[in-house]
């Protein structure tokens, strides 16, 4: 499973990747790029990453979700430049029911949010540009509804 890339995201791949009969649901997240980040005009951002690392990351929370729950799960994450409005995450969770397919996709964004050793470069309309950390939700999970 290759998670990174450096092409544009395509949801459809994803989605056929979890997709089977026998799944009745399928859950899908995108996150895009937004125009703003605490009170500042963002123009454009980089993603980089420990690219081994972050694979090696996200294919155990895959496989963590695929435990907890009866799923099928597919994530990707784009590096390098990004503007306004691209994709930089999908993520498509497939169950038999929605349930158990919402949960799922969830838990992998959220766990990817905190885990994964990708970092982001924002540009903002200014000039300046500054390092954005993971948005973690630590203690937060329960209160968000992501099982412990």
């Amino acid at each position: 499973m290759m998670v990174l890339t450096r092409v544009p995201i395509d949801l459809a791949p994803l989605v056929e990747e979890v997709a089977a009969a026998r799944r009745g649901g399928i859950a899908t997240f995108i996150g895009l790029v937004r125009n703003h980040h605490e009170g500042r005009e963002v123009v454009s951002l980089d993603y980089s990453a420990y690219e081994p690392m972050a694979e090696a990351v996200c294919a155990e929370i895959v496989a963590e979700a695929e435990e907890r729950w009866p799923v099928k799960v597919a994530v990707r994450h784009r590096l390098g430049a990004l503007a306004i409005g691209d994709a930089a995450v999908a993520i498509a969770a497939a169950g038999d029911h929605r349930e158990e397919a919402f949960a799922a996709c969830r838990y992998a964004i959220e766990e990817l949010k905190r885990r994964v050793p990708i970092w982001k470069r924002e540009r903002y309309a200014d000039g300046t540009e500054g390092w954005v950390e993971g948005q973690g939700v630590g203690s937060r999970e329960e209160e968000r509804g992501v099982p412990q």
